[in-house]
């Protein structure tokens, strides 16, 4: 006796939908105009100083804080709630500086981390479950990204260079340029943000 096969039978079954990457926790949003006043731009670094003396600052409380993150997560397995938000509004003020001194953002930063503050922002999720053995050996696993973030640094000191030259001639930069700068700079944010033990997820180079 021959089976009756029906046509629903006959379709091959379909494969299960593949879930989309999670993107990644620290992110940079940006809501810059690229217009840039030719005489700020003129003497930016300059006027940058005084960020750079807080940043310096700012930098060492933040070795002490993350030491001490590190050690608890290393026992809990998550990072402090307050300890994760002192440290995300550091790194948020160091996109802040940097944003301004590599002529990303026109406006002068604030000298702190508050979200929203400024043009370049930057997002970070909050404090998640982290791996004890990733976290045991963070400083090793985070080398090579160290060494492609120096890499970017130097291209985004060449972006900022030739950004310089335009904005003074047009009073603005390219959104390809500036796009690329914040690219680098994602990445450097991503790469400390691993260090610092705000996130355990590695600094990813396909950016947002």
């Amino acid at each position: 006796m021959t089976a009756v096969v029906t046509p629903e039978e006959e379709q091959p079954s379909k494969p299960p939908p593949v879930e989309p990457p999670r993107p990644h926790p620290v992110r940079i949003v940006d809501d810059d105009d690229l217009r840039r006043s030719r005489l700020p731009v003129l003497v930016r670094w300059l006027l940058a100083y005084p960020h750079f003396i807080w940043l310096g600052l700012y930098a060492l409380v933040a070795v002490i804080v993350a030491t001490v993150n590190w050690i608890v997560t290393l026992v809990t397995g998550r990072s402090p709630q307050r300890m994760h938000r002192w440290l995300v509004r550091y790194l948020r003020y160091t996109v802040y500086v940097y944003s301004y001194v590599y002529l990303l953002a026109s406006p002068y930063p604030p000298f702190h981390g508050g979200e929203r503050s400024y043009p370049i922002d930057l997002t970070v999720e909050g404090s998640d479950p982290q791996r004890r053995l990733i976290t045991a050996f963070r400083i090793v696993l985070a080398i090579p990204a160290f060494v492609l973030s120096w890499v970017l640094s130097q291209v985004l000191l060449v972006i900022a260079v030739i950004s310089w030259f335009v904005a003074i001639a047009m009073g603005r930069i390219p959104r390809g340029m500036e796009q690329l700068g914040l690219y680098c700079l994602r990445y450097q944010a991503q790469t400390y943000a691993y260090l610092l033990v705000v996130t355990d997820r590695y600094p990813s180079t396909a950016g947002n």
